[in-house]
C-alpha cells in the first residue's frame, strides 16, 4: 500500500454525524447531484453537494443521519458552496451513504 498515513494525519480529519434537513435538486452540477443542508448540532448547519441521485430519492434523505468530513475548506461547485464532504462507499457508479446504526446526537465525532 503506497498511501500510508500516520495516526497523527488521521487525527486531523474531523468526522462528524449530522442530520439532513433540506434536499434540493442541483441541475447546474456537471453530474447528477443534490444540494444538501445538514445539521451538525453545536457545529452548526453546513451545506454539501452529493452525487447520490441513483440510489436515493429526496424524500428518503430527509432526516437521515450521515457521516461527513467537516474540516475541509469550502469548495465552489457551479454556483453552490460546499462546506463538508459526505462519506459513502463507492460501488461502481453508485454511492452508498455511511451512517450510524443507531440515532446519535448531531455533531457526534466518529473515531
Amino acid at each position: 500500500m503506497d498511501n500510508i498515513i500516520t495516526f497523527e494525519d488521521f487525527t486531523k480529519v474531523d468526522l462528524r454525524v449530522g442530520t439532513i434537513i433540506e434536499v434540493h435538486d442541483f441541475p447546474e452540477a456537471r453530474n447528477p447531484a443534490y444540494q444538501l443542508t445538514i445539521d451538525f448540532g453545536d457545529l452548526g448547519i453546513k451545506k454539501s453537494s452529493a452525487q447520490i441521485t441513483t440510489l436515493y430519492k429526496k424524500d428518503d434523505l430527509m432526516q437521515r443521519q450521515v457521516v461527513a468530513v467537516v474540516n475541509f475548506p469550502k469548495k465552489q461547485i457551479a454556483k453552490f458552496m460546499s462546506e463538508c464532504l459526505i462519506l459513502g462507499a463507492v460501488d461502481g457508479k453508485d454511492v452508498i451513504l455511511l451512517n450510524p446504526q443507531q440515532r446519535v446526537k448531531n455533531g457526534s465525532t466518529v473515531a
